[in-house]
């Protein structure tokens, strides 16, 4: 198998164009997109996503960045956003891929879920899994692609996502199987994610965030540019309006004070901030949101007004 001369073909799902969204958690067989493609995935890169190859059963050959690998189920292979990857199977090979923004996992109090990603995306990889380990993964990917099919709003998909990748991450450490020294870019994306997470109630400055990461403020525009087609104070904004939209249709507390809660200190501020993004007022989204029945409209794309 080699890897195609060129400009990689980047999608966010194989062959499809569709751009991805901080709420893309998408799960499939193996065999339902490669057997379209006569078992070979060529070379391609999914900006902005993390993604699990699992093999349960039988043989994988993966191309990671420039690093070849053959491997019999049952394995993961691990990739972050940055790395270009190709795969070939066989109609013996079973198995799923599961695809997903980061952000989604990383959203809320989930205990641990930060730690697991950075541990585990913080590099590309050929995870081998014990026999028992196996059966355990096996379950829980099989009950994440159920739920995925079963109900779109539901949250158990992210709950089946997240403890994918925390056993994944566990596995990882107790193996000791580390990151290679010149894999550090490939852990600069996800590390981003979860400072994002942890801070954007709290308005640090791009700076802050780059100096965190041991970038300059350019460079982190230009990382997350080039996974998500959006510099980081949009990003940073995205987050607070989709937590704003959340609070206004789920919490029975004033205007302002959810607006306190994300960190406006001036209720004034906060309205114009929302208005500027989503188009409408806090009180207005909220009465339209009740409207609708309770549920939380689509958010506006404020990366896109926010560049």
């Amino acid at each position: 198998m080699t890897r195609r001369r060129g400009a990689l073909p980047a999608f966010s799902l194989y062959g499809e164009t569709a751009q991805a969204t901080p709420a893309l958690l998408h799960i499939e067989s193996i065999a339902s997109r490669s057997r379209l493609y006569d078992w070979e995935i060529h070379t391609h890169v999914h900006p902005g996503l993390h993604q699990v190859l699992w093999v349960h059963r039988g043989p994988v050959q993966a191309v990671l960045d420039s690093s070849q690998h053959r491997a019999e189920g049952p394995v993961a292979v691990v990739i972050p956003p940055p790395v270009a990857h190709a795969f070939r199977f066989t109609p013996q090979t079973e198995g799923m891929v599961l695809t997903l923004d980061a952000r989604r996992l990383a959203e809320g109090d989930a205990a641990g879920t930060g730690a697991a990603l950075q541990t585990l995306f913080s590099a590309p990889r050929l995870l081998a899994v014990p026999a028992h380990e196996a059966d355990r993964l096996q379950t829980l990917f099989t009950a994440l692609q159920a739920e995925s099919s079963a109900d779109e709003s539901s949250p158990v998909p992210t709950w089946l996502a997240r403890s994918v990748v925390w056993r994944l991450a566990q596995l990882t450490r107790r193996h000791g199987d580390g990151p290679p020294r010149e894999a550090g870019r490939d852990a600069l994306y996800t590390r981003w994610v979860v400072l994002l997470e942890a801070h954007y109630r709290e308005h640090w400055p791009v700076s802050r965030y780059a100096e965190a990461l041991g970038l300059s403020t350019e460079r982190l525009n230009r990382l997350v540019r080039t996974e998500t087609g959006h510099n980081a104070q949009a990003l940073l904004h995205d987050r607070l309006l989709r937590e704003a939209c959340r609070r206004l249709v789920h919490v029975a507390a004033p205007v302002s004070r959810i607006g306190f809660e994300l960190g406006f200190e001036d209720p004034a501020y906060f309205t114009r901030f929302f208005k500027r993004l989503a188009g409408c007022s806090p009180k207005d989204y909220r009465a339209r949101a009740t409207n609708a029945g309770g549920l939380t409209p689509s958010t506006p794309d404020t990366a896109a007004r926010s560049r």
